[in-house]
């Protein structure tokens, strides 16, 4: 059996306390000294924090949301983490005046041990630490276990404290530590009959969202969905049950479900920094590219001062931009990229950040170069760069084969698309969508060698000279490209309109018209879209009437 370290007195317990008001410092430190702890420790910013952690192992650590410093609670909290002051074992309290609901669901993300909401009042803050205090000690050697991940010893003394009279109102929170171990062990039957079994006693949010997680896990598909909608009604649910849905679908490959359920829940927690990758990944694999440049942008923002803050954060945003602009019209397209270019010079004029990322803004200056129709300078770059052929990181490397595809090197591109596909590994939520992501864009840039903007300019230019069948073909490469088009899926059906009063439909393109049909009556249309889609299901519609009759 793992052996376990002796626990800390209450009385010899380092503590730090980090806000940026004097008199919660003040509340703080006389609860704290009234409960016998006099290693108490103040910081009013977060430079000041992360400076007393280097030197002291803190055992508890309340933290306010709004520190006077260049970083907020929330950042600094995830930034303790990440450089191990706080540990899972480290007795957490975060402070805040801001009870919003998305600020609430991402503190709760980050598990800390207790969230209590400013002002404070002396005797409740006594009151508390008295109750965590407790808590601690008496759960110290189950805790230690399960943060050790040894759930089977974990299991043994939650099993034993549970006999404890004591303890009873600790019980709840021994029961959720039972449940994650039998999950994590992934004895999947055993959770089912454990959380069925407590949920005649306990109706707390934890005991009916890890119920679904383990008819999940089983693909016990009508309780699970029974449980889930049910879940989704409930405030106190909602967040956690996205999260275990998009888990599943995309563990099954139902990348499109996954990806809004993964929407949904960013919406609740926006702050997530990993939720916002995951639906950036998933938006790329479902042609998503408003979805994209918006994911990336949230990841930006909300980056800002973290552990997480780098330039390649906004140079993904400029890159998503690019992919936007690529299939918006034009005018639209220009004042998206002439934005971007703003962005590129904001990066250029950081000496730094401009050499360390010297080969992206190249590769981003050729791929601006190839989508304002300047392909010879395009092609003039790459053959001026040599470092374009450095390995670089995933998105880099992406980067040069949308660079080498625009300009029209499609050999080179699909060369460097071959070469990822074997360095993804897909036993991950991330490497599982990027593994069907790249087998995509295979595909795609196998058949279709340009982009959906240019496709589009050749459509138009077939359909000027009254060549329709051409048209329709260019516009279907576009179609598959941005499948959320709205304008590319009208203009089809103009074309089919035409087609079919001129020739007829094939079967084919009938299946593509009702398809089409389909799509735009399910999205919402400008006044504009809705009375041109009218006019070409009307003329398609009487077609068909009259092929019957």
């Amino acid at each position: 059996m793992i052996k376990i370290p002796e626990q800390k007195p209450s009385n010899k317990l380092e503590i730090l306390v980090i806000d940026g008001q004097a008199l919660v410092h003040t509340v703080i430190k006389a609860a704290l000294l009234d409960a016998g702890i006099k290693n108490i420790q103040s910081a009013h910013n977060s430079y000041t924090a992360l400076q007393l952690c280097e030197s002291t192992k803190f055992d508890m650590v309340l933290i306010a949301f709004d520190v006077k410093s260049d970083k907020d609670g929330f950042n600094l909290l995830e930034e303790m983490k990440f450089k191990g002051y706080i540990t899972k074992t480290t007795c957490v309290v975060f402070l805040s005046a801001d009870t919003n609901k998305g600020l609430v669901n991402c503190v709760v993300e980050m598990e800390p041990t207790d969230f209590w909401v400013k002002p404070l009042d002396k005797s409740k803050v006594e009151h508390r630490i008295q109750q965590i205090l407790l808590i601690e000690q008496k759960l110290y050697a189950l805790r230690f276990c399960f943060d050790k991940e040894e759930y089977p010893t974990a299991i043994y003394y939650a099993e034993r404290q549970l006999k404890d009279d004591s303890l009873v109102l600790y019980h709840p929170h021994i029961n959720r530590l039972i449940g994650r171990c039998l999950f994590n062990l992934r004895e999947y039957k055993e959770a089912q009959a454990f959380y069925e079994k407590i949920a005649e006693t306990y109706s707390y949010a934890w005991v009916q969202v890890g119920l679904a997680a383990t008819l999940l896990q089983q693909d016990k598909m009508d309780e699970a969905t029974t449980l889930t909608n049910e879940l989704l009604q409930r405030e106190d649910t909602k967040f956690a049950t996205y999260d275990l849905l998009a888990e599943y679908h995309i563990a099954k490959e139902n990348f499109q479900l996954g990806y809004e359920i993964i929407q949904e829940a960013t919406k609740l927690a926006p702050r997530s920094i990993e939720r916002n990758r995951k639906s950036w990944n998933l938006a790329r694999l479902n042609h998503d590219r408003l979805g994209q440049y918006i994911a990336t942008k949230n990841m930006s923002k909300y980056a800002k001062n973290s552990i997480h803050d780098s330039p390649v954060l906004q140079l993904n945003v400029i890159r998503s931009a690019i992919d936007l602009a690529a299939t918006l019209p034009e005018a639209e397209s220009n004042k998206l990229l002439a934005n971007t270019e703003r962005s590129i010079e904001r990066l250029k004029s950081d000496f730094t950040v401009a050499n360390e990322l010297k080969e992206q803004l190249t590769i981003i200056n050729i791929r601006l170069m190839s989508l304002r129709n300047n392909k010879k300078v395009a092609e003039a770059l790459i053959e001026e760069n040599s470092a374009l052929d450095i390995q670089s990181s995933f998105e880099d490397e992406l980067d040069k084969v949308k660079a080498y595809h625009e300009a029209g090197m499609w050999e080179k591109s699909m060369s460097i698309l071959n070469e990822m596909k074997g360095g993804v590994s897909d036993d991950s939520f991330t490497g599982k969508v990027l593994t069907a992501y790249l087998e995509q864009e295979s595909q795609e840039r196998e058949n279709i060698r340009y982009n959906p903007k240019e496709l589009g300019e050749m459509a138009s230019s077939h359909y000027k000279n009254k060549r329709y069948k051409p048209s329709y073909n260019f516009l279907c490469q576009a179609n598959k490209l941005s499948p959320n088009n709205k304008n590319i899926v009208i203009t089809i059906l103009k074309v089919l309109a035409i087609i079919a009063e001129e020739s007829g439909l094939t079967e084919a393109e009938s299946l593509h018209a009702e398809e089409s049909i389909k799509f735009l009556v399910d999205v919402k249309l400008s006044e504009q879209q809705q009375a041109l889609f009218n006019e070409y299901k009307v003329r398609i519609d009487k077609v068909l009437r009259d092929i019957e009759e």
